[in-house]
């Protein structure tokens, strides 16, 4: 390792670093904080290392990239915690709003979107669906993949069934709502995933969903 290469990767720390303070006491919750910081330390350390394997003079090139990919990283990260806080003020109480720093995930309880044993959206519980299409217009910069969710009340197979018809009738929903198809997906993993235990009715309940999955994409 030569001497350039501390001074890379310590430009490189002082970047992410920079990422996790709030030096004008703006009063950015912590966590929306730490995910922008994750964002920008992890778009600045690839930059950096791209710019510094693709030019002779990596001390210079390197920097530059790093400088390049914490502001895209950053500014991607920023723009997720805007995307989930508009989710989460747009939707019921019963939807939940997760981000994953790298993913947003919008989880939607089938009581809230069918009848027990049906892939039909219930008419009069389209709301939230409406508010999320919204919600993905309003931020185009993303794929969406739907997946559907069951518990374990009868076969796999029958299961596996029910949780794709249900992950592509909440795709549907969304392209009607004008939700460009080629940003949106879907699949099932019927009973496979559950998040609580199914030997309680609670915990079916929780397991019986569809996630809708929002991941970011360079502009």
């Amino acid at each position: 390792m030569n001497f350039k290469t501390p001074i890379l990767l310590g430009t490189v720390a002082m970047l992410a670093l920079a990422g996790c303070a709030d030096p004008y006491g703006t009063g950015v919750p912590a966590g929306q904080q730490q995910r922008t910081a994750a964002g920008a330390a992890g778009g600045a350390l690839i930059g950096g290392l791209i710019g510094a394997s693709s030019s002779e003079d990596k001390l210079a090139k390197g920097i530059a990239g790093a400088l390049v990919g914490g502001a895209l990283g950053g500014a991607v990260g920023a723009e997720m915690d805007r995307q989930a806080a508009a989710l989460r003020n747009a939707t019921s109480s019963n939807v939940g709003v997760t981000n994953q720093g790298n993913q947003l995930v919008v989880t939607m309880p089938q009581d809230i979107l069918f009848a027990t044993d049906s892939a039909n959206l219930r008419p009069d519980l389209l709301r939230d669906l409406q508010a999320v299409s919204q919600n993905l217009i309003q931020y185009p910069n993303s794929v969406i993949q739907i997946v559907g969710h069951t518990d374990n009340t009868g076969s796999a197979a029958y299961n596996q069934d029910l949780s794709e018809r249900r992950a592509r009738s909440v795709a549907s929903s969304l392209i009607s709502n004008g939700v460009p198809s080629n940003r949106v997906s879907s699949y099932g993993v019927g009973l496979s995933q559950p998040i609580a235990s199914n030997n309680t009715a609670e915990g079916r309940a929780q397991n019986r969903r569809v996630d809708i999955v929002i991941r970011p994409i360079q502009r």
